[in-house]
C-alpha cells in the first residue's frame, strides 16, 4: 500500500510538462518517477492510445509507480537508470521514435528525508547513499576501502570542496581504527576538519554531494542519457532536463548548445550552407522556480529547466 506519508513536492511542475509540449497519442519517458508528480501531470494530457514509460534506479519509488498505475495500461514501469532508457522503450514494445523525454535530476525529498538512506547529513543513518539499494557499492562501503588520492579527487570533482585534501586524509586516519558507518559519523568528521564555514551551509554539505554523485554515477548517467536522445526523440519530440547543481547543469547546457549550433569551421573555409540545420533547436531559455515555488518548497531554488526540440 503506498505510504499516505510520503510527501515529495514536484519542482517546476506544470512548466516542465507543458515544456514537453504533449501530444495525447504520444510516447513519454520520465527518467526519474521520483514519487509521481510530474507522471501524474502528463497522464492527464496523454489519451487512450498514449504511453508513459516510467524509469527509476530507487526500488521504493517503482513499487510505488508499481502500485498506482498497476490499472492502467498506459504505463510501463521499468527499474533502472534512465541512462538505459532504450532498454525501457524495449521492454514497453516500443519500436517508433518517441515524442519527449523529462530528467528531474533531483534527490527526491522521501529518499532526502529516510535517515535509512543516508543522504542527509542532519539524520542519523548508515552511511548508504545508493539511489539503488539492490545493487552497487555503498558510500561506507567506498570511503572505507578507496585510497586518499581517489577520495580527494571525488571530494573536489563532484563536491568542489577546497577541504579535500584534508578531509580525506582524516577519513584514511580514522578508518584505521573506527569504520566509517553512519551519516553524523562522517559528517561530525567534516565538521571537526573544516574551520573557516560557509554562511549558512552545513560544512558537510559539499561532501556528502560529491560521495552521492560518485556512488549513483550520477553524472556518467547524465552524459550518457543526453547523448542517447537524438537518436530516440521523433523530429519536434522534446527533451526536458530540471537540474539542481552546477555540475550537472554545467552538462546539460554544454549538450544543447553542442546540439543546437552549427559546426565550427576553421578559418578560410566556407561558410556552412544555409540548408543546414543542427539536430535539435532550443526552446526558450533556462528557467527557475517561480519566487512562489520558491517561498512554498526551499529546495527548490537551485533548480534550473533546459528544454530542447528534436528537428527533422
Amino acid at each position: 500500500m503506498i505510504d499516505p506519508l510520503w510527501k515529495h513536492d514536484t519542482v517546476l511542475l506544470p512548466e516542465a510538462v507543458s515544456a514537453l509540449n504533449i501530444q495525447s497519442a504520444g510516447v513519454y519517458v520520465d527518467g526519474t518517477y521520483g514519487r509521481g508528480g510530474h507522471s501524474a501531470l502528463i497522464l492527464e494530457y496523454l489519451g487512450v492510445n498514449g504511453r508513459l514509460i516510467v524509469i527509476d534506479k530507487d526500488p521504493v519509488a517503482i513499487e510505488h509507480a508499481r502500485q498506482r498505475y498497476a490499472d492502467d495500461p498506459r504505463v510501463h514501469v521499468w527499474h533502472g537508470s534512465f541512462r538505459d532508457f532504450p532498454e525501457a522503450l524495449i521492454d514497453a514494445g516500443i519500436n517508433e521514435k518517441i515524442q519527449g523525454i523529462l530528467l528531474d535530476l533531483g534527490v527526491s525529498s522521501p529518499q532526502l528525508d529516510d535517515a535509512e538512506r543516508g543522504f542527509s547529513f542532519m539524520r542519523e543513518g548508515l552511511l548508504d547513499m545508493r539511489m539503488d539499494t539492490s545493487r552497487g557499492e555503498s558510500a561506507a562501503q567506498w570511503l572505507n576501502q578507496a585510497d586518499e588520492a581517489a577520495i580527494v579527487d571525488v571530494l573536489w570533482r563532484y563536491g568542489e570542496e577546497r577541504f579535500s585534501r584534508q578531509i580525506a586524509k582524516e577519513i584514511v586516519r580514522v578508518r584505521t581504527q573506527n569504520p566509517l558507518q553512519t551519516t553524523t559519523q562522517l559528517a561530525d568528521l567534516i565538521a571537526s576538519v573544516i574551520r573557516k564555514r560557509e554562511p549558512g551551509k552545513n560544512p558537510a554539505t559539499r561532501s556528502f554531494q560529491a560521495i552521492r554523485i560518485k556512488v549513483n554515477q550520477e553524472l556518467d548517467d547524465v552524459e550518457a542519457c543526453l547523448q542517447q536522445t537524438l537518436e530516440y526523440l521523433a523530429p519536434e519530440g522534446r527533451l526536458v532536463v530540471i537540474s539542481f547543481h552546477s555540475l550537472e547543469d554545467r552538462i546539460v547546457k554544454h549538450f544543447f548548445r553542442d546540439v543546437s549550433s552549427p559546426p565550427r569551421l576553421p578559418k578560410g573555409l566556407p561558410v556552412m550552407p544555409t540548408f543546414f540545420q543542427p539536430p535539435m533547436q532550443l526552446v526558450g531559455k533556462a528557467q527557475r522556480a517561480s519566487d512562489a515555488e520558491v517561498s512554498g518548497n526551499v529546495r527548490s531554488r537551485s533548480a534550473i529547466m533546459r528544454v530542447g526540440e528534436r528537428t527533422a
